[in-house]
């Protein structure tokens, strides 16, 4: 069932404003293009929070004067990609840093300067969205 702000899952009750805009904004997209209620939400929040990690100030305050989502809004189902979504999560070394970058991505959603802290973030992306974890060694093998 889509979400506004207003009406939306009792996970996001503590979140901060933009945050929870942003998370039903997702999760509302997430449903148009056939996710249950239960896969969306987690996957949403990760991503949120990912956005609002990563966007500039001006992104973010251009998000915030948008329209808020709202239950019957259209979501552009043509361009959306949930077999990415459905992807497994890989951490790998490159440019002196441990990447997290969901297979066939087109860039890492993170870096770190420990492997332990890409594993890591790398389980909790893969935890929401029900997929594998694969980590490589810094050769490029796969770990075992």
């Amino acid at each position: 069932m889509p979400w506004d702000m207003n009406d939306y899952p009792v996970s996001l009750k503590n979140f901060d404003p933009l945050l929870r805009k942003k998370t039903i904004e997702i999760a509302n997209a997430l449903l148009a293009n056939g996710y249950e209620d239960d896969r969306a939400i987690p996957i949403a929040i990760s991503q949120a929070k990912s956005w609002i990690k990563d966007a500039s100030k001006d992104e973010k305050e251009s998000f915030d004067k948008e329209n808020n989502p709202k239950k019957n809004d259209h979501h552009d189902t043509s361009s959306a990609n949930p077999k990415l979504l459905n992807n497994p999560v890989e951490v790998f070394f490159e440019d002196d840093h441990w990447l997290v970058k969901t297979k066939e991505a087109k860039r890492a959603s993170e870096t770190f300067d420990k492997k332990t802290d890409a594993v890591n973030r790398a389980n909790e992306i893969a935890g929401n969205k029900d997929t594998e974890v694969i980590i490589y060694k810094k050769d490029g093998t796969r770990q075992h």
